[in-house]
């Protein structure tokens, strides 16, 4: 699938800032990021709209509202968490997305290839070429880039639990590390597609994109725009071994590890004997004792940069 140029008629933009993402929650740095995108609004000749959140949930809230008046696109600032609010409300709809990146991971940022410099980000935002992609679902909620149970959804709930004390990826780490410690996995049958499977598993990552973000390469196969999902089931072991494959996650041979499987489906049901703690995109949730997930593909707009011929993130 290749990148387009944007539609005519995509001179409006509404800009939707998280003043918490990637900055701890200071003041100064949001009001710098309202008036740098007023200032890059103006500079491209752009009528545009500013808003910034206020709670979880706000992000979306503002999407559908700008959406109900026609805008066609909306530019998310912030992190995971952020974007995914914005492209829920965004797929399905004509109306594009486009994401300056700045929170902890930026998993789908990477994947799209966009900039981590605010205003060349922007100029990807304003100029860049429309790329369709699918989204995941997961117990009912959109994700765009890494679903999934396990370790890494017992470490979203703890990163999301401390609020902004000490954000960012290296108190990322220093959660995992501790939660790897005591971390005592339910047993699972997953069925991906016709395939099934029965685990004890570290992680079940139900995969859009390829990285949890800064380069963990959780499903090197997946690709954004394939109409399937990659799941990566990572089987229970010990600490030691953690930590001595952990370098094959971040250059992409994880496939390579013992007891890692790794399978493409369109839907995936997972069943167990307890509640499920799960994450979409790195956000916390809790379901019930089956939960499933399933594909859809083509669903969201993006603007990626124009130097980007195929799939983003390749």
């Amino acid at each position: 699938m290749t990148a387009h140029p944007p539609r005519p008629g995509s001179g409006r933009v509404a800009v939707i800032i998280n003043p918490i993402s990637g900055t701890g929650g200071r003041p100064d740095v949001a009001r710098r990021r309202t008036e740098l995108a007023a200032a890059l609004l103006t500079g491209g000749g752009v009528t545009g709209e500013i808003f910034v959140t206020e709670r979880p949930g706000h992000a979306r809230e503002l999407t559908q509202a700008v959406l109900a008046r026609g805008v066609p696109l909306v530019v998310a600032w912030g992190g995971d968490g952020t974007v995914n609010e914005v492209a829920s409300a965004l797929a399905f709809q004509p109306a594009a997305l486009a994401v300056i990146p700045s929170g902890s991971g930026n998993g789908l940022a990477r994947e799209l290839a966009i900039p981590f410099d605010p205003r060349a980000a922007f100029a990807v935002a304003l100029g860049g070429a429309e790329h369709v992609i699918d989204a995941g679902e997961l117990d009912g909620r959109l994700f765009f880039n890494i679903a999934g149970l396990g370790l890494d959804a017992r470490v979203a709930h703890q990163f999301a639990a401390h609020g902004l004390e000490r954000r960012g990826f290296l108190r990322y780490l220093e959660i995992a590390a501790r939660e790897l410690l005591t971390f005592e996995p339910h047993e699972h049958t997953i069925v991906a597609d016709t395939v099934h499977v029965r685990t004890r598993a570290l992680i079940v990552a139900i995969a859009n994109g390829r990285q949890y973000g800064n380069g963990a390469l959780i499903a090197p196969a997946a690709r954004v725009d394939d109409g399937k999902l990659d799941i990566v089931i990572v089987d229970h072991r010990s600490v030691l071994s953690v930590m001595w494959h952990v370098p094959k996650l971040f250059r992409g041979t994880l496939a390579e590890v013992s007891g890692v499987r790794m399978l493409t489906a369109t839907t995936v049901q997972l069943t167990g004997a307890h509640e499920t703690l799960y994450h979409v995109d790195g956000e916390p949730f809790v379901g019930g004792a089956l939960i499933q997930a399933r594909v859809h593909p083509s669903v969201l707009r993006v603007r990626v940069p124009v130097t980007t011929p195929s799939a983003p993130g390749r």
